[in-house]
């Protein structure tokens, strides 16, 4: 079970990273990156001036986790998603 688990998350975070490059492509025609979650993407946006609502919205839609978009963003510079051999030490 852990490891359906486990396989599950990743399956839903490859999700929000397409979902973070098609919202690139056909929405606002900015670059983005593969390997980002959406909601690291909407807390950059925030912290660069550039829209705040979509941190807003995502934070309000996940409201049982605490800042939500800033874990996310802190995962992503901590390279949480890859294999535990690809994060730096």
């Amino acid at each position: 079970m852990d490891t359906f688990l486990h396989n599950l998350k990743q399956v839903l975070i490859a999700l929000d990273q397409l979902l973070n490059t098609l919202v690139g492509l056909f929405l606002y025609k900015e670059k983005t990156w593969a390997d980002e979650s959406f909601s690291s993407l909407c807390y950059r946006w925030e912290q660069d001036g550039v829209r705040s609502w979509p941190r807003k919205l995502v934070d309000n839609i996940f409201f049982w986790q605490d800042r939500h978009c800033w874990q996310s963003y802190v995962s992503e510079k901590e390279r949480n998603q890859l294999p535990p051999e690809y994060r730096k030490n």
